[in-house]
């Protein structure tokens, strides 16, 4: 079975995000495929979209290497966020769609619930899945693709630490939900952008080990191409 290309590229984005990969690690073709238990043409072109995605950088005469992006890169990260992130609630506003709606209350739901219990690690998790479904809900796949890279981009760069008060936040994704049931645009964009800005404080920087990789087994999941 020829293993997609996409699968390729999320196993090896999903390692330099978590880690796995330090900045500034050298990435070969074949290292990369003997880790995933792959050929080296599906890797090489990994390769290539993880390069047009800023994870990875080309340098001549020393091949693959993951990119080392500096702090002024890492804040635009959050500046960026902070614009298309109301951006893309305004327009689920506009365009979502019932079962969007579902999720999205659902998620509410257990975001609250968890939050009064404060089970941190299941609200990072349902976090993630809001934004991601939030983002899925304005009907744009470009501005989703480009929230997604901003997600995994920041992931990379930052630690987040939980809010001080967590059902707080979760009232913020609530209201932000209702404004999108609603069908108003402008109050969605505003709480969107009220919430990304009061989360900015909650992001440190990671002080990454540099050139260090970690030697575990990662196989490829060859049933699906998802990315």
């Amino acid at each position: 079975m020829r293993v997609p290309a996409q699968s390729v590229c999320t196993a090896i984005r999903d390692d330099i995000v978590s880690g796995v990969f330090e900045r500034g690690a050298r990435l070969t073709e074949e290292q990369l495929a003997r880790r995933y238990g792959v050929s080296r043409v599906p890797v090489r072109e990994a390769l290539r979209t993880l390069e047009s995605e800023g994870f990875v950088v080309t340098r001549r005469h020393a091949g693959a290497h993951v990119a080392e992006p500096t702090e002024q890169e890492a804040a635009d990260l959050l500046d960026m966020r902070a614009l298309l992130e109301p951006l893309g609630a305004a327009r689920a506003a506009q365009r979502r769609t019932e079962a969007h709606l579902k999720v999205l209350r659902g998620l509410v739901r257990l975001g609250q619930e968890r939050a009064r219990r404060g089970q941190g690690e299941d609200l990072r998790s349902l976090g993630g899945w809001f934004h991601e479904t939030l983002a899925q809900a304005s009907g744009s796949p470009a501005l989703t693709a480009l929230l997604t890279q901003l997600r995994h981009k920041i992931a990379w760069m930052y630690a987040v630490d939980q809010p001080a008060h967590p059902v707080e936040a979760w009232s913020e994704h609530g209201a932000i939900v209702d404004a999108v049931a609603r069908g108003d645009a402008e109050r969605a964009r505003a709480l969107t952008a009220l919430h990304a800005e009061r989360s900015v404080g909650l992001h440190r920087l990671k002080r990454p080990e540099r050139g260090r990789v970690r030697v575990s087994q990662h196989v490829v999941n060859t049933a699906s191409g998802r990315n």
